[in-house]
């Protein structure tokens, strides 16, 4: 239990680290344009399964709640990700990387929604979990694990391709 919480924490700290590195490489310019002072970074790491096809080529949006129901879009994890050009996301056993600017919500994450578009070749996909990262200049940083464990396909139980995740306590 200690390495898990030690494990978490240090998964923590990196992407504190990884979100200000994340924010220096913009230049002021862009910033200028692009971020108020009510915007927040939204890291987002997704873990795709490890079972028999579990990747998908598919579009993947997420939208982030707080207890009073405010939220923020994602609409492609894909489209704000960081692991490079190259990549290929949300594949079988993939940590992947996503970050994203947005108004900061009043209150802490405490629910997703979690969607695929079902497109592509490869549509379904099972996802491990989801963690965000939330960092902002007027908000303390957070962070929230979400459990999923389940695919999102319309050939596999539960036969959907949205998954909603809710902890707020209300």
């Amino acid at each position: 239990m200690a390495f898990a919480i030690n494990s978490l924490s240090l998964v923590f700290f990196r992407s504190l680290l990884f979100s200000f590195a994340v924010l220096t490489q913009q230049s002021y310019a862009q910033l200028a344009v692009t971020q108020s002072s009510n915007d927040c970074v939204y890291t987002i790491y997704t873990k795709t399964g490890t079972r028999s096809d579990s990747g998908t080529d598919s579009n993947i949006s997420l939208e982030l709640y707080d207890s009073d129901g405010n939220h923020v879009e994602i609409p492609n994890l894909g489209d704000s990700g960081l692991m490079g050009p190259d990549h290929d996301y949300f594949e079988n056993g993939n940590l992947d990387i996503s970050s994203a600017l947005g108004k900061c919500l009043p209150g802490p994450v405490c629910g997703i929604t979690l969607t695929s578009d079902g497109t592509k070749a490869k549509s379904g996909w099972y996802v491990d979990y989801v963690q965000v990262i939330v960092t902002g200049p007027n908000a303390s940083c957070a962070q929230k694990l979400f459990t999923i464990e389940q695919w999102l396909a319309l050939d596999e139980s539960p036969h959907a391709l949205t998954v909603t995740k809710n902890v707020c306590v209300n």
